[in-house]
């Protein structure tokens, strides 16, 4: 499995609050909403970062993690008419599309259990 994991910045003035509430509430349900997620997406996951005593505060406001099967899948998901249109133009309503970085890793899970 091929993981893409995605760190944005909230847009300038907007609180905190509204960031997490808007990419929780309104982007990843429709994100989710696409018929090519069932297709292509094995895995997605948002993470809202909390600032924890002894760890420096957070650069970014939320990693996304996408995990597909294939290169092939990620492009065919990502070049979808439906993704174009309907979930990547709600992209600027909420994070900061000129300052984000994005990686693609293999994921090994070393340890996982309840």
């Amino acid at each position: 499995m091929i993981k893409f994991t995605f760190l944005v910045q909230k847009l300038p003035g907007m609180s905190l609050e509204e960031f997490v509430d808007y990419h929780k509430n309104q982007h990843a349900p429709l994100f989710c909403s696409i018929p090519e997620v069932e297709l292509y997406v094995r895995k997605y996951i948002v993470n809202h970062p909390i600032v924890a005593e002894g760890f420096p505060k957070p650069l970014y406001d939320a990693v996304v993690e996408i995990s597909f099967d294939t290169f092939e899948d990620f492009n065919t998901f990502f070049t979808s008419e439906n993704y174009l249109t309907k979930v990547h133009p709600d992209e600027p309503n909420f994070f900061d599309t000129s300052n984000y970085i994005a990686m693609a890793t293999n994921e090994t899970i070393i340890k996982a259990g309840a």
